[in-house]
This record gives structure tokens, C-alpha cells and sequence, in this order.
């Protein structure tokens, strides 16, 4: 039984359910502690409106399936669990691209085939197994959404600096000053390349476990 689960007596937002959105913000990061979900922080994130949109995605896939398989968890045979999980995560995904497709065209179309790839996320699929199949509804959701927040603020933090520093531009409008161009100053080539989308996730991680030295010793 989870140290969260809760009785009915418990308010919507006990301290329990409280950290399920607030520890994967920090402690419980799943990308800069579990180090989860990475692929798709190094594609995606050369532009920060590509990383908003994947990130909202993502909360809504995660938090959506965690409610699904909460409410399905005592009728799911433990043999086909996983093909189960599978087969809700991706009816949920083909629904958040037909979503993209009819609103953002233009984003859809850059993110690619990477909103399929949310299917494979080891993030959805590591909640789903570790929490929603023992947990009631709501604070599977809280659990969803808070490990899919802690996903989002990593992707956004890159996506932020990569395209900062590597097209001078935010949201795809021109931020650095164009008398720094005229002064000498040139956009950083090589933040718009996969490797320092990796190097910038290792700073992140670096600085998140030098702030709490308890999870220095975490593998």
C-alpha cells in the first residue's frame, strides 16, 4: 500500500496528496533524479514554444492515463497490464496529435513523430506501474500531473536557453538586442545541436543535486 493513499475522510489536498505535485518538482524529479524521459528532452527543445506544447501534452497524456488505470486497475489481468497501459497511453496520444493538428498546425508539424514517441515515455509508463495500478483516482491524477510538471519544467528550462542562446529569439520572437549582432555578438551554433541539449540537461541535474546533497548518492 502507498504511503499516500488515502481515506475518504482525507480533503482533495491533504499533506499526502500535497506531495505528489510537489516532490517530482524537486526530490522526486524524474529527469533529474530518476533521470527518465530524456529522449525526448534532447529532440524537441530547440525552440521553447515546441517544449510548452510537448510539455502540456505530456501533463495531459499523464494525468488523463493515471485516472484511466486507477479505475481499471482491480478489473486489469496482471498478464496483460502492460499491453493495457500501452493501449490507453497511445489512444490518448493519437487524441492530443488530432488536438495539435486542429490547433497548432505549424507546431504539430515540427514536433513530428516525437508526440507519437510520448507513447514509449518511460516516465508515463513508470507512474502507471509504480502508482496508478495501486492507488484510487484522485491522487493517481495528483501523482500524474505532478511527475508530468517536474517532466515540463526540465524541457522548458532547456528549450528556453537552447533557443536563447542558439537563434536569439523566444517563442520565436527576436529577444537579444540587434546592436549586440552589430557589436559582434553571434547566436551560439552549437545550442541548436542534440549534444548540447544533453549538456544542458547534465547542468541542470549537476545543479539540482548540488543544491540537495542527499541525492548525490542516488544511481
Amino acid at each position: 500500500m502507498s504511503e499516500y493513499s488515502n481515506t475518504p475522510k482525507e480533503a482533495l489536498f491533504s499533506p499526502q496528496n500535497r506531495k505528489l505535485l510537489t516532490n517530482p518538482l524537486g526530490k522526486d524529479n524524474p529527469i533529474n533524479v530518476q533521470v527518465l524521459g530524456i529522449c525526448s528532452v534532447l529532440a524537441i527543445t530547440v525552440q521553447l514554444r515546441t517544449s510548452i506544447v510537448m510539455a502540456i501534452s505530456v501533463v495531459a497524456v499523464m494525468g488523463l492515463a493515471n485516472v484511466i488505470i486507477s479505475l481499471l486497475r482491480k478489473t486489469i489481468p496482471p498478464r496483460i497490464r502492460i499491453i493495457v497501459q500501452l493501449t490507453v497511453i497511445a489512444s490518448l496520444v493519437i487524441l492530443v496529435d488530432q488536438v495539435l493538428k486542429a490547433f497548432v498546425y505549424d507546431v504539430s508539424r515540427q514536433l513530428s513523430v516525437f508526440v507519437g514517441l510520448i507513447i514509449t515515455n518511460c516516465i508515463i509508463m513508470g507512474r502507471l506501474e509504480a502508482y496508478a495500478l495501486n492507488n484510487k483516482p484522485w491522487p493517481s491524477f495528483l501523482d500524474g500531473i505532478g511527475n508530468a510538471f517536474g517532466y515540463g519544467w526540465v524541457l522548458l528550462t532547456v528549450g528556453f536557453f537552447r533557443e536563447l542562446f542558439g537563434s536569439g529569439t523566444l517563442m520565436g520572437y527576436q529577444v537579444i538586442p540587434g546592436f549586440l549582432y552589430d557589436l559582434g555578438y553571434e547566436n551560439n551554433g552549437f545550442m541548436i545541436l542534440p549534444p548540447m541539449a544533453l549538456i544542458t540537461v547534465g547542468i541542470i541535474i549537476w545543479v539540482h543535486r548540488h543544491r540537495d546533497r542527499s541525492l548525490v548518492d542516488i544511481s
